[in-house]
Order: structure tokens, then sequence, then C-alpha cells
């Protein structure tokens, strides 16, 4: 079981990424946007296996969370979710920051597999 935190401002995708990873074993926070989330990282010390993250938020954008985020803990995996093609190409410029981008909509298995390959293959 990994300690997961889920950054999705859209509550629907949010609830529906929290419920599939929860039925895989992982324990799951939520968040409804990037300073959210920044804030959830800090009090954990950055004690989550894995931060799953849309990029296209208010406030405070899952890019800007990653890099703050990496810059307080730089071993932390992030794993970046979007439906645009122009965020997913600002995504490829953090490498070394970010493990994977997952292309909105997802299944649940397809959100489940993935989760499993960062945990497993960035561990």
């Amino acid at each position: 079981m990994a300690k997961l935190l889920i950054v999705e401002d859209d509550e629907s995708v949010r609830t529906l990424a929290a419920r599939a990873l929860e039925r895989a074993g992982h324990a799951i926070d939520i968040a409804a946007d990037g300073a959210q989330g920044l804030s959830l990282i800090q009090a954990a010390k950055g004690g989550y296996d894995l931060v799953v993250s849309d990029i296209r938020m208010p406030e405070m954008d899952g890019i800007e969370m990653a890099i703050a985020a990496a810059a307080l803990f730089p071993s932390m995996k992030i794993m970046l979710m979007t439906g645009y093609a122009d965020q997913r190409e600002r995504a490829e410029e953090l490498n070394g920051i970010i493990l994977d981008v997952v292309q909105k909509p997802f299944t649940l298995a397809e959100i489940r597999a993935r989760v499993e390959r960062a945990l497993i293959c960035f561990a």
C-alpha cells in the first residue's frame, strides 16, 4: 500500500481517481488545487509515495506545484494528468521532476496501471 496525493480541481475526476486507487489498496489524500496540494505536501514533510496532479488548475497549476514540491523534497515522485496537448508540452520541460504524464480522459484501469508502474519503476 502506498500513500498517494491526488490534486485535481474537477471534483468528478478527483473522486473517480481517488476511488480507483483506494480500491487498489492505496491510502489517498486529495486536494482541489495546486496550492492546497503543496500545503498537504509540506504538512506531510514530503511523505507521499506519489503525487498525481492535474496540470491545469486555478490558483496554482500542477507544474508550479511540482516545481515547488521538488525544490522542497527533491526525491518526491510526481505524475501529471492533462487533457490539453499544450499542457503536455509544458510538462516535457520537467524531466527529472515528473515521472509520467497521463492523458485525460483515462479509464480506471489505466490510472491504476500508470500509478502502479510509477511506484514500481521509480521505487
